[in-house]
């Protein structure tokens, strides 16, 4: 049999603030690097509802989306580590931007994420090296430009949300 080839879906918030963008530093097998808050696609959910727990997880901000900012999709080569095989991943992002909400100031962060800090554009051009994610600016600069589909661009069937 064929193995068929499957991109891992994963959801981001591009949120910006006076000029300055939402990001998270966490801990990578590469050291620490700075994100979008994103991360993967639950199972049961849709890409707007993964996006509105990612945040929450990610930053302790509510989020609640207002556009898609765009649909984005690379390819990264993981390297080889003592537990496991190099790897070819390719992800397939859906980049939300919204209206930032209330903050719980009590809540853990993810495993992994170390602060939440706000970066100008120019910032996030100078510290390029040090992103998780090549699609960290590509993200910040098409919304910088205006770019945004309404959230009906992105459908989910209920049969996804256990609804037949």
């Amino acid at each position: 049999m064929i193995e068929r080839w499957k991109p891992s879906v994963t959801v981001a918030g591009i949120i910006e603030k006076d000029g300055k963008y939402l990001l998270v530093e966490e801990h990578t097998p590469n050291g620490l690097m700075f994100n979008n808050p994103a991360g993967h696609l639950d199972p049961g959910e849709s890409p707007l509802q993964g996006c509105v727990r990612e945040v929450l997880e990610e930053t302790a901000f509510h989020f609640t989306p207002t556009a898609l900012v765009g649909v984005y999709l690379s390819r990264f080569l993981k390297q080889a580590s003592a537990d496991e095989p190099a790897q070819d991943i390719s992800y397939l992002r859906f980049a939300f931007t919204g209206e930032l909400g209330a903050h719980e100031a009590g809540r853990a962060l993810d495993m992994g994420i170390v602060r939440t800090l706000w970066m100008s554009m120019e910032e996030m051009q100078a510290t390029q090296a040090k992103h998780r994610s090549r699609l960290l600016l590509r993200c910040a600069q098409d919304h910088a430009a205006g770019q945004r589909f309404p959230l009906e661009t992105v459908y989910t069937d209920p049969s996804v949300l256990g609804v037949i």
